[in-house]
């Protein structure tokens, strides 16, 4: 299984694992990602959620080789990139959350992170920019300059400036990060879950508003590199495992 599930009390703990490959997201991801939200959604019983990686990587992004698969009918991309949550989602970050790692993570709307946590867009190393909602969802919870600066250049922020830039809830100790956020899930869990979901959702539209705009400019533009040369020397370069050499076309 990629991804797997624990019950906590009322918590769904929902795992990556698939250290192999770094916890990239595939098919199979996609569809046990996609199983796990469901389950939170529909069982009365679980009233919040943590997503957790593994212990040296969260996820480095979407699976070159094969692709993220199909998007699911209730989750979008990766079975949760577009989805409306009616209950809160924690992540619980150790070690790398790139490209579509750390879209899993901005997807969340708590953020527990180990000292050994990076967060980063390497997309436009490989001619890319980060399709699964980075590319506008950065810049509502990190500074604009920020936000740009990690989609320009590629390179990660560690979880310290994360952390005083107000992205990171709680920066605690190498390990520590599923056992932070399942506390952090049971404070919220002492509360009126009905009373949780309604400020949950007023402060979602706040942010995000409706996207539906953003995704469509999204796709557009990743049609148009799809097209390029650039993605496919960025491409080659990442699985000969040396620098790419740029055309602009």
């Amino acid at each position: 299984m990629a991804v797997r599930t624990i019950r906590h009390e009322r918590t769904l703990i929902i795992g990556l694992d698939r250290p192999a490959k770094r916890n990239a997201i595939n098919s199979a991801v996609t569809r046990g990602l996609d199983e796990a939200l469901n389950l939170l959604e529909d069982d009365d019983e679980l009233w919040c959620g943590v997503l957790a990686g593994g212990p040296a990587v969260f996820s480095a992004g979407a699976d070159l080789a094969e692709g993220a698969g199909e998007p699911t009918e209730r989750g979008g991309i990766a079975g949760i990139m577009s989805r409306v949550r009616p209950k809160p989602l924690i992540a619980a970050v150790e070690g790398l959350a790139l490209g579509g790692g750390f879209e899993l993570v901005l997807c969340c709307d708590l953020v527990v992170a180990s000292r050994t946590a990076a967060f980063g867009f390497p997309e436009v190393k490989r001619g890319l920019l980060p399709d699964f909602g980075g590319v506008f969802r950065a810049p509502r919870v990190l500074p604009a300059n920020i936000a740009r600066e990690m989609l320009l250049t590629g390179e990660p922020i560690d979880p310290e400036r994360a952390e005083r830039l107000g992205f990171v809830n709680r920066l605690v100790e190498p390990g520590m990060a599923l056992d932070v956020a399942l506390g952090l899930a049971a404070t919220i869990c002492t509360n009126a879950p009905l009373a949780v979901r309604e400020s949950l959702a007023l402060a979602q539209a706040e942010i995000n508003g409706d996207e539906t705009a953003d995704w469509t400019a999204s796709h557009a533009a990743i049609d148009r590199l799809l097209a390029t040369a650039d993605l496919a020397e960025g491409l080659n370069a990442f699985f000969e495992r040396r620098d790419p050499v740029w055309r602009g076309r």
